[in-house]
């Protein structure tokens, strides 16, 4: 099943328990953040009220007892939309409520087998594919229907593996700018 505008925000806001997701692509073209992703490449400053609404969001999600996290995979050198995650988009993000962890499979010699995919787990039961064309246009998002277990073994794989972001931006200096 296809979920588009309220269908998907009706299916993200039903959790229970806790929503968490696996980032895995290098570039996200998101028309909507276009502008952003141009003034943060010319240097200019974050605006204020830069991804209000998300952190709005999250922190509902938080004040009603219920958990957000992701983990975001990277391989350095970061593209520049990792590195405009990282300056302005990850730190709101947190402050706002949600865990966010950084597993960089830079020096994976012979990797964690963990999918490409990006998808959203929901309350451990439910899973939300995020379908991405190579340049990171999002085509669709689809409810899967099916095994539960590869998805529950990768997020277990990528916590294990993952570490807080500002210990990842300690260990590896200031790489977002």
């Amino acid at each position: 099943m296809l979920l588009d505008g309220d269908d998907w925000r009706a299916v993200f806001d039903a959790y229970e328990r806790e929503a968490w997701r696996f980032e895995a692509q290098p570039t996200y073209t998101m028309p909507r953040e276009a502008e952003n992703i141009a003034r943060f490449l010319r240097g200019e400053p974050k605006p204020g009220d830069h991804n209000a609404r998300w952190h709005e969001r999250v922190r509902g999600y938080v004040a009603s007892g219920r958990r957000i996290g992701r983990v975001r995979v990277v391989r350095r050198p970061l593209t520049d939309y990792q590195r405009y995650q990282f300056a302005w988009g990850i730190p709101g993000n947190i402050e706002a409520g949600e865990d966010i962890r950084i597993l960089d499979v830079t020096d994976e010699e012979y990797g964690l087998h963990l999918t490409g995919q990006d998808w959203w787990m929901f309350d451990d039961a439910r899973i939300v594919h995020l379908n991405f064309r190579p340049d990171g246009t999002q085509i669709s998002r689809e409810m899967f229907e099916g095994d539960l277990g590869p998805y529950r073994e990768w997020r277990r794989i990528a916590m294990l593996h993952a570490v807080p972001f500002a210990e990842y931006v300690k260990e590896h200096g200031d790489i977002r700018a």
